[in-house]
């Protein structure tokens, strides 16, 4: 009987346990895996990362890609989104600012923005231009410096960021143009140089929950937490600036 009694009240507290969290599939611009990896782990949560350039990860969207939230490399694609009705009005804001540096493994193309202007060298590697703002934000900085016409043969294209930082990384490019947050973390090695903000378009990056994860609490809490200071300090430790309006409310119809 006692027994009896003891199950009972088992399954009964059994049967008040919260639900498993939902699984939350995160598409993530190329440039912030590292940081989108470290946020993940701090948000401790059920969440499967995809990485990608935006321009990609935005076709796959369209496209019916099982995403419940898009951490994307602009606005616009996070803008599309919501206008063709991929994406819910009101979830979208800026969590992220992102950086460009000039970067080479080797010490000695890395003197300053005039080492764009040097002759000897033979490839720079950017990302698509097409696809991925960082590549749109490098082309930016070479016409800003008027070389682009002369470097335009020797630029050697990624398919998102984080290819064109590994074709500098292992050589196979002097220069790179990529994110700031790709130099980050221990075991990188190679120089880098800080380039100014006001020589490229600014690279806002915009965060939206798409249409397919409106009913997924992991992926609204995931959100929420994207603004909180835990993340936030995640973001900077990556070499973006936070937007200063990041840990506002959500915004709202109407």
């Amino acid at each position: 009987m006692r027994f009896s009694v003891s199950l009972c009240l088992l399954t009964l507290a059994l049967s008040f346990r919260p639900a498993a969290a939902e699984t939350a599939n995160i598409a993530v611009a190329a440039n912030f895996a590292a940081p989108a990896r470290a946020i993940s782990e701090a948000f401790d949560g059920k969440t499967r990362l995809s990485i990608g350039a935006t321009g990609q990860l935005f076709l796959q969207i369209s496209q019916g890609a099982p995403y419940d939230v898009f951490l994307a490399a602009d606005q616009a694609r996070p803008a599309l989104a919501i206008a063709e009705d991929l994406g819910i009005k009101g979830s979208s804001f800026t969590y992220a600012l992102g950086r460009i540096v000039l970067f080479s493994r080797d010490s000695n193309r890395v003197t300053g923005l005039e080492s764009l202007r040097d002759q000897s060298l033979r490839k720079i590697a950017i990302a698509n231009p097409a696809t991925a703002p960082y590549g749109a934000a490098a082309i930016d900085v070479l016409q800003a410096l008027n070389v682009f016409e002369v470097l335009d043969p020797k630029i050697v294209q990624g398919k998102n960021v984080t290819q064109a930082y590994q074709f500098a990384a292992v050589g196979a490019a002097d220069l790179a143009i990529v994110a700031a947050s790709l130099t980050v973390g221990g075991t990188k090695r190679g120089y880098t140089l800080l380039i100014p903000a006001d020589m490229h378009r600014p690279i806002a990056q915009d965060a939206v929950l798409l249409a397919r994860g409106q009913d997924n609490a992991t992926a609204k809490a995931f959100l929420a937490f994207l603004k909180s200071p835990e993340a936030l300090a995640i973001v900077r430790r990556y070499k973006y600036d936070a937007p200063m309006n990041v840990s506002s409310a959500p915004k709202t119809d109407g």
